[in-house]
């Protein structure tokens, strides 16, 4: 029988933002993400990543989202694990090995 459990050790949250993914090779993606969580995150782009491929992102999360008052934007490096095909879209699948609290944002008036 087939251990079906999930082997993710951090909640995952449904939460689709706009990113740019760069990677060390300097090339840049514009990117949604699907769901993160502490430890990774799923995204689609139109842009195959190769399994190991390291990557930079930022993410601006919505006060809502975090629960503060304004908005923060988090620094992440780290390196993707599966990349797939579905609806003609590239499904990545990247852990986050290092992430940074940058600043946090002021809501505009």
């Amino acid at each position: 029988m087939t251990d079906t459990t999930d082997a993710r050790s951090s909640q995952r949250f449904p939460i689709k933002l706009p990113i740019t993914v760069r990677t060390k090779d300097s090339r840049e993606l514009f990117a949604e993400t699907a769901n993160i969580s502490a430890g990774g995150v799923l995204f689609y782009t139109n842009v195959e990543l190769g399994e190991g491929t390291e990557i930079f992102f930022r993410i601006v999360l919505p006060a809502g989202v975090v629960g503060t008052e304004t908005d923060v934007l988090v620094n992440c490096t780290g390196r993707v694990v599966r990349c797939t095909e579905i609806g003609g879209k590239k499904c990545v699948g990247a852990i986050i090995d290092e992430y940074v609290f940058e600043r946090v944002y002021a809501h505009a008036v």
